[in-house]
């Protein structure tokens, strides 16, 4: 009987949780519709500064116009509402940690939450120049380039999500040592293989095309090494 009422104790905060973490989603979510086209300008910036002077961006679909940015305002409120999500996380597994778990659970969360807005940040101002201005300039001498405006918004948010959690490298080092399923000494060995893997992930994750491969296979294997060095310090402490 108490195993049943925990059960549905816990649950209960679950549900609670999840109508909090909604509840605040809508709220930023209708903040942020009054932004949404500047939003979308800001996000489009790194394409539409190579783009040429007699071109610009499409919509191909009907819809397109209206979803759009109404789909991108959707993406930057869970961006923006990822702080208050790790917090109800942390509130709701925190009753369960010793002192020493909980203080290790709050920096781990706190460093994952950087670096993924590190990931996305370095995405759109180091890669997205890079690859926006290659491909235009490689396109065929009288092709107008004029990409399409959802097309282009697919294709963003999938560098951000796989940047973002290419940069949480460092965390996942961490908690695989931490949790003991292995060492930094078998994961140093194994560092051949993590940099042949860290470019299948960049072809897998990225487009065709060796740049954009590139920049996300080797700050991942980067990041490799820095988890690899802290996770030597700080565990070893």
């Amino acid at each position: 009987m108490n195993d049943k009422s925990s059960m549905l104790a816990q649950l209960g905060m679950v549900r609670n949780m999840l109508l909090r973490a909604i509840l605040v989603l809508i709220v930023i979510f209708i903040g942020l519709t009054f932004f949404q086209d500047l939003i979308y300008l800001k996000i489009s910036e790194p394409l539409t500064q190579f783009l040429p002077k007699d071109s610009s961006m499409i919509a191909t679909g009907v819809a397109s116009p209206f979803l759009t940015p109404l789909k991108l305002t959707f993406y930057s409120a869970i961006f923006f509402a990822l702080p208050y999500l790790a917090i109800e996380f942390w509130n709701f597994v925190s009753p369960g940690l010793y002192k020493k778990e909980k203080m290790l659970s709050i920096s781990l969360t706190i460093t994952s939450i950087f670096l993924f807005y590190a990931g996305m940040t370095f995405a759109f101002y180091i890669v997205f120049p890079l690859i926006f201005s290659f491909f235009i300039q490689a396109a065929p001498e009288g092709v107008m380039v004029m990409t399409d405006i959802s097309n282009y918004l697919d294709f963003v948010i999938k560098l951000f999500f796989a940047f973002g959690l290419a940069f949480e490298m460092p965390i996942f080092i961490f908690a695989l040592v931490w949790s003991g399923f292995t060492t930094t000494e078998k994961l140093a060995n194994g560092r051949p293989y993590v940099i042949i893997g860290c470019f299948v992930v960049g072809m897998l994750l990225t487009p065709p095309d060796i740049i954009s491969q590139t920049l996300l296979a080797v700050p991942t294997w980067l990041l490799f090494e820095i988890g690899l060095l802290t996770t030597k310090i700080f565990i070893r402490n």
